[in-house]
């Protein structure tokens, strides 16, 4: 076998010209989901990650100089506090601390809302600036000018360290969305072997022009789209077709890049490269996909927008009324106007989804399923259709053998013991299966071992030559199936790869192989469709293997013989028909699917890039955990509407008080700082136990057997 070429560990500098190029393959100019975030918090230049880090660090730094000021101007009075260090007056010291723990780790906020005014939008950052920016001045007003007026930093610290850990904990969850595009880039080869002047050189692949021939050998992957010269092999498709069957090549025949050459050498004619090529269009529809999907409008959110206007009005009417209308002094006015800004500030409402998204993520987590944002926990309470990919999704990824039919007078042993021996040492698929079958039977090896090109393998046993492979090889060779001739139609209509096996001029009996389906398949379709939902399976298969499958699983709706870019468009088909459609899938040609869905669930066993591009990757590759997804979904969606209502009830009870209604009993600014903290806690509170919740589906995951209903055993894809 000749020598795989060795591939550079990254990728070359593209070309002139093509600033996006990943080997050949150039990246469509769509711009970065995270850019409208990035110009909005004042992130610019950084992506999605990058920011995430900066939200954290100034959670941090916040965090770290609250501590200091709470030991020195503890809240409510709770204990004496110590003196200030250096000999430094109280009001000048916290003004210090307090400076470090609030203008920097606030100014993300402070830019959004005057972009956000700019544009007529009322959001979170606004109640953000309202409350920290309002209690910040008016504090340094009272150390500077106002003496005596007294100080709430201790207040203002508080509620912005609560405020930016919600923020780090929801920007988290919303990384890494742009991650597919990347491992979509890095699937192709950096180098390819190209003859030019009449010699083979290596050249990075990005190189490559059209109309060159490329020379591939064994293993080594294919690195533009072309059309076979000369020689012959099995090509692995399966990243894009879904197809678990290497397909045959010939002079003449289509190659796309970055599938896998597996047996043979041939050459080719590059004839798709850069943006033109098969994976550059997949590349294409995942990011078009990525930038047609709205991100959920969280109730929080909403909220968010009145609660705006409701502290606005409050705080402009509080004032009004005490100062101008009662003619009580300017600094009582200014102060319950202060402690009116200060309970709408948001740290319950900013922690209201976060939190629950925190602690189902979690639990998720703990029993393999893995929610990357907070929209796929809301979006997947509302599927009602969900779409399977066949290939490594409903069933292993794997050709096994699945049913064996045996001449009269012949064992099964005897027939897998004979087609073992011609398949020893096979990296074949087709081969491969039989030898895990006759795993546990002693198989010698044979001798005057052959390949024939298109029909099959013979070599020579003590019990005499033995001829393996298709239908072809038996006629050439003159053998009559006899009884068997049926059982080879029906195997073959079904859907299955026969293997014909013939020893000392008799045929033995046939091998069926095929994609065995995964065992807890049957039960997560029977389940899904108690829940109310349509299931479709899609796949590039061809349709009567599609067919038999969808009919063992019992699933009405097949589409079959479907293209890459198709099934992103089947998709869109039907969300155009007002469905909330899920997707589950396992390759990179389901990614632009799995990113074009309402959710886009990954099995854990796929590619990289199917699990970067969906909202949910099933770590354990059991379709059975999308029904236990599903239920902790609803169970999320629940406690954040529990949280949102104590969240904006607690703050509608809150303004008349802090406006001073029940005169002379007020509240300060630093009661009402302690009183939100009290109610974020209670969110809090409220969020953990999310992990008592009892559900169903991860319950009957998580025993880990292989069969979720009791009431439904294991499939097989066999008769």
């Amino acid at each position: 076998m000749a020598a795989v070429p060795k591939t550079a560990a990254a990728a070359p500098p593209p070309l002139a010209g093509a600033p996006h190029d990943h080997a050949g393959h150039a990246m469509p100019g769509a711009p970065p989901m995270s850019a409208t975030m990035a110009h909005e918090m004042g992130h610019r230049g950084m992506d999605m990650s990058a920011m995430v880090r900066d939200m954290r660090n100034r959670f941090w730094i916040c965090l770290i100089f609250t501590v200091p000021i709470l030991v020195y101007a503890p809240m409510g009075g709770m204990f004496k506090p110590p003196a200030p260090p250096f000999g430094l007056p109280l009001d000048l010291w916290l003004f210090g601390i307090a400076s470090a723990a609030i203008l920097y780790p606030s100014w993300p906020f402070f830019v959004a809302a005057w972009r956000g005014l700019k544009t007529g939008t009322l959001g979170m950052a606004m109640l953000v600036v309202l409350s920290v920016g309002t209690g910040y001045l008016f504090s340094t007003l009272t150390t500077f000018f106002f003496k005596g007026g007294g100080q709430f930093f201790e207040a203002v610290a508080m509620l912005l360290v609560f405020v930016l850990l919600g923020h780090w904990l929801e920007m988290r969850a919303r990384a890494g969305a742009s991650s597919a595009i990347k491992a979509l880039m890095q699937l192709a080869p950096a180098k390819a072997s190209v003859i030019r002047n009449g010699v083979e050189t290596e050249v990075p692949t990005a190189q490559v022009l059209a109309g060159e021939i490329i020379v591939m050998r064994p293993g080594a992957k294919i690195p533009v789209d072309g059309t076979v010269e000369s020689g012959e092999s099995s090509v692995d498709e399966s990243m894009l077709t879904g197809e678990s069957m290497p397909v045959q090549k010939h002079p003449g025949a289509t190659v796309i890049g970055s599938t896998i050459n597996k047996s043979g050498s041939f050459r080719y004619k590059a004839t798709r490269v850069g943006s033109d090529s098969a994976l550059a269009q997949i590349v294409k529809l995942v990011q078009d996909a990525q930038n047609s999907k709205a991100p959920a409008q969280l109730l929080a959110d909403k909220a968010a927008q009145w609660l705006v206007i409701a502290a606005i009005v409050s705080g402009l009417a509080t004032f009004a009324v005490w100062f101008f209308l009662i003619g009580q002094p300017l600094l009582l006015a200014l102060t319950l106007t202060i402690t009116v800004f200060v309970i709408a500030c948001p740290d319950a409402l900013g922690l209201a989804t976060p939190m629950a998204v925190m602690v189902s993520t979690s639990l998720g987590a703990k029993h393999g399923i893995l929610f990357k944002n907070a929209s796929a926990l809301e979006e997947a309470t509302k599927l009602n259709v969900i779409v399977f990919d066949k290939t490594g999704t409903l069933t292993l990824g794997q050709p096994e053998v699945v049913a064996i039919v045996t001449a009269q007078g012949i064992s099964e042993d005897a027939l897998l013991i004979a087609a073992a021996a011609v398949e020893q040492g096979s990296d074949h698929p087709l081969a491969q299966a039989i030898q895990r079958r006759a795993a546990k039977l002693t198989v010698v090896a044979p001798t005057g071992f052959k390949s024939l090109d298109g029909m099959g393998a013979s070599a020579d046993t003590a019990g005499g030559t033995v001829y393996l492979g298709n239908r072809l090889l038996m006629d050439t060779q003159k053998l009559a199936l006899g009884s068997l001739e049926a059982d080879a139609t029906r195997l073959q209509g079904d859907g299955r790869t026969v293997v014909h096996v013939a020893q000392a001029g008799r045929v033995m009996g046939l091998i069926a192989i095929a994609d065995a389906i995964r065992p807890t398949s049957k039960a997560a379709m029977t389940k899904l469709r108690e829940r109310g939902i349509e299931v479709i399976m899609l796949t590039g298969d061809n349709a009567a293997t599609a067919r038999r499958i969808a009919k063992d699983l019992g699933i009405d709706s097949v589409l079959a013989d479907v293209l890459p870019g198709q099934k992103a468009a089947k998709l869109k088909e039907l969300q155009a028909a007002g469905k909330k459609v899920g997707m589950v899938g396992d390759g990179v040609n389901d990614a632009p699917a799995l990113t074009q869905a309402d959710v886009g669930f990954a099995i854990g066993a796929g590619t990289d890039v199917a699990m970067e591009s969906a909202d949910v990757v099933l770590m354990k590759s059991d379709p059975y955990d999308v029904v236990a997804a599903i239920e902790l979904s609803h169970a999320t969606l629940r406690t954040m509407h529990q949280n949102l209502w104590w969240a904006v009830g607690y703050n509608v009870i809150a303004f008349p008080l802090a406006a001073g209604v029940l005169y002379p009993f007020v509240l300060s600014p630093q009661v009402a700082a302690l009183s939100m903290s009290g109610s974020t806690l209670i969110v809090a509170a409220n969020a953990l136990m999310l992990k008592r919740t009892r559900l169903a589906g991860i319950r009957q995951a998580a025993k880990g057997s292989a069969n979720p209903a009791s009431a439904a055993p294991p499939v097989r894809a066999e008769n």
